[in-house]
């Protein structure tokens, strides 16, 4: 959320920051409002495996066109952790003290948790 911010209070900033690594600056605001967005409804836990889709795909799209150049420490590091994080909610979906849980009852897309916690067959 905190990397979003910026790009929608801000936004000719960003356009013209992505015309220059040759992105089309029309991205600037969709994906301001992913990752603000896209953060708060994983905190909170809701739609928890569609926000952590998009953020691997932003995250993928931030290392290779921007990062990638620079070491690992103090370069693309914080965007793989960041990434490593969304995977695993991917994967394993939102918590027990997420809205989905609590409130919902029911998580709104369980296929993940079947591949996390799949169950070797016994012989």
């Amino acid at each position: 959320m905190a990397h979003g911010i910026p790009k929608l209070t801000d936004p000719a900033m960003t356009q013209g920051f992505f015309g220059n690594i040759g992105l089309p600056p029309e991205l600037a605001i969709p994906i301001g409002l992913l990752e603000v967005i896209g953060g708060f409804v994983m905190i909170v836990g809701i739609l928890t495996r569609i926000a952590s889709l998009l953020f691997i795909i932003d995250m993928v799209g931030a290392i290779i066109l921007v990062k990638i150049s620079d070491e690992f420490v103090g370069g693309y590091e914080l965007e793989l952790l960041l990434m490593s994080i969304a995977i695993s909610l991917l994967l394993t979906g939102p918590g027990r003290i997420s809205i989905e849980y609590n409130i919902i009852k029911r998580e709104i897309f369980p296929q993940g948790k079947n591949l996390v916690h799949k169950v070797p067959n016994e012989s």
